[in-house]
């Protein structure tokens, strides 16, 4: 056997048998512990609980050890019709036996096509007419980003201080809730300029400043950075979640969209609406940005798109999206036609099970719950904020241990309330999770949550708190 011009010794070619290090250990089903998933599954992948999911149904998921826990995370925010909805999992299971795999870049596949056709009604303004599916939320904003810089032939994007876009490469250069999902991998995309969000916690406001104010500063920081740092001629788009998810859960006002869309306007550049996770139902309205008013360029969508199926979209006017040559969007799963049709059974459960009037009823038992708990004498002062929208509800906490230049720092706070609170839900069987760089607990429950199931989250909820505040 010859290698280009060396002829190899017939000792070098001899084979090493190989050897089954697992040839006396057969898989046993015993094997498959929490223990196992620690040691075998990469450790940069943290968990709410070590525990084993054997199953969901509706609001509730059971598990390996026997327990069943009422899902206020929802897979966060994605099982919006609940676990296994028997619509949802009939049209994917149907289709799985029909075609699973077509390829987008081969061939139209009839769910791709379906599902452009029930979402175009329900899209929040006409002119968002045209759409790319992809799997995840992460991608869908990368997607965006690409879709931006070709329609303006310009490279920068502005983003929010306390947004979240994604963990890829692309999408760890927009988020700004956390330095954990970027810390030590730099340098990261460039182009991108951040500027402030109207949350009064983030600016080192108090809970009491005004929207009004909020918007002013912020507006005015952003026109200072368009001076300063990024001109608006090299800008191509500026991204926001509406109701920021991350980064606490906190609604943008309307008329911080609003200047948002002005600036746009009248600069040339895109707005970029990420409705990842308060988009499709979630907020009582299919989209948050319904609420403005406020018409987006690009629009992204993802999570409770197909009800836990891998599935993501951006959609913009034709016009922008024309501007991308053939070939420069595409992926291998992109638009998978099981997650379509599980996408479309969504849609059409929306329709026939009147998941938002339910959204909106729930949530007014939620914060009615919350803002009761606000006014009791011993925990209440405790809570310095319960906010949102629908069922995508945040309450933030106060803590003693946040730096003397916070005007929310309370030093007779229990240290570290909402992770504490989050634990003893745990053990009293509620999922919850907490969320941002302050002490906040988000509440994602099921849209189609029943009001007994509702009332059961709050009791616990509420016990949590005062055997948390009294642990001290």
């Amino acid at each position: 056997m010859r290698l280009g011009s060396r002829r190899l010794a017939p000792s070098t070619l001899a084979v090493t048998p190989h050897r089954n290090v697992h040839a006396t250990a057969p898989y046993q089903a015993s094997d498959v512990t929490p223990d196992f998933g620690k040691k075998h599954v990469a450790r940069g992948l943290s968990r709410a609980m070590d525990a084993i999911i054997k199953s969901g149904s509706g609001s509730y998921l059971e598990m390996e050890d026997g327990r069943k826990m009422l899902d206020f995370i929802c897979g966060i925010a994605v099982t919006n019709l609940g676990h296994c909805h028997p619509k949802v999992s009939e049209a994917a299971a149907k289709q799985a036996m029909t075609l699973v795999h077509g390829q987008c870049s081969v061939a139209f596949s009839k769910p791709y096509l379906e599902l452009v056709n029930r979402l175009l009604p329900i899209m929040p303004h006409p002119s968002l007419d045209t759409f790319f599916f992809w799997n995840s939320g992460a991608e869908a904003v990368e997607a965006s980003i690409k879709l931006a810089r070709v329609a303006t032939r310009r490279q920068n994007v502005i983003a929010m201080a306390g947004g979240y876009h994604g963990r890829t490469f692309g999408t760890m250069g927009l988020t700004r809730s956390k330095t954990i999902y970027s810390e030590g991998m730099g340098p990261l995309m460039p182009g991108v300029y951040v500027t402030p969000f109207p949350y009064w916690h983030q600016l080192g406001l108090p809970s009491t400043t005004s929207e009004e104010e909020l918007v002013r500063h912020c507006m005015h920081q952003l026109n200072n950075l368009l001076a300063q740092q990024t001109s608006p001629g090299d800008t191509a788009a500026i991204l926001v979640e509406p109701l920021i998810g991350e980064g606490g859960y906190v609604a943008a006002p309307p008329a911080f969209l609003h200047a948002l869309r002005e600036v746009c306007d009248k600069h040339g550049i895109l707005l970029i609406c990420d409705e990842v996770q308060c988009g499709f139902g979630r907020t009582g309205k299919m989209f948050f940005s319904e609420y403005s008013g406020v018409r987006p360029d690009i629009m992204v969508m993802a999570k409770g798109l197909a009800n836990g199926f891998p599935l993501s979209a951006i959609v913009s006017r034709k016009e922008i999206m024309d501007k991308q040559k053939p070939g420069t969007m595409g992926g291998t799963y992109a638009g998978n036609p099981v997650s379509c049709a599980a996408a479309v059974a969504v849609t059409e459960a929306f329709a026939e099970e009147n998941i938002l009037e339910n959204v909106n009823a729930r949530s007014r038992q939620l914060f009615d719950s919350l803002h009761e708990l606000q006014k009791d004498s011993e925990v209440g002062k405790y809570l310095l904020d319960v906010r949102g929208a629908g069922l995508m509800v945040g309450v933030e906490f106060a803590s003693p241990t946040v730096s003397n230049y916070d005007t929310a720092k309370r030093s007779d706070a229990p240290e570290k309330l909402a992770s504490r609170v989050v634990a003893k839900c745990m053990e009293k069987g509620l999922m919850l999770l907490t969320t941002s760089i302050f002490d906040v607990i988000r509440f994602m429950p099921p849209l189609n949550v029943s009001e007994a199931d509702m009332a059961k989250g709050c009791e616990i909820f509420k016990k949590a708190v005062k055997d948390v505040v009294r642990e001290g």
